[in-house]
């Protein structure tokens, strides 16, 4: 099966040390972006929402694909993307497996 673009974004952000996962993000200055796991609990969507209105920026959710699945890491709701471009690069193609999030 093929990786969607975002995935493939969300690997160069892996590997150029450009992510935060889980609680991690809350110790961060700034973040570009952030994305929320579809299977997200109501206190990791407040949490998201949090640090949402922290950073300034927007939430993508994952509808298909379950964070987890995407980075590998166990137990991981929420990510923060601290690259620009890459973060502009995943809202320049979302489809139906990745949609913008309104925080509450």
């Amino acid at each position: 099966m093929t990786k969607s673009k975002i995935e493939t974004y969300i690997g160069f952000c892996i590997r150029a040390g450009k992510i935060r996962y889980g609680g991690a993000a809350r110790s961060l200055k700034s973040a570009e972006l952030l994305i929320l796991c579809g299977t997200a609990a109501k206190n990791s969507q407040s949490e998201c929402a949090k640090l949402a209105r922290k950073f300034s920026c927007p939430v993508v959710k994952s509808n298909k694909k379950t964070v987890e699945e995407l980075t590998g890491k166990a137990r991981c709701k929420i990510l923060a993307i601290t690259d620009k471009s890459l973060a502009r690069a995943i809202l320049d193609n979302l489809d139906g497996d990745f949609t913008e999030w309104e925080a509450k």
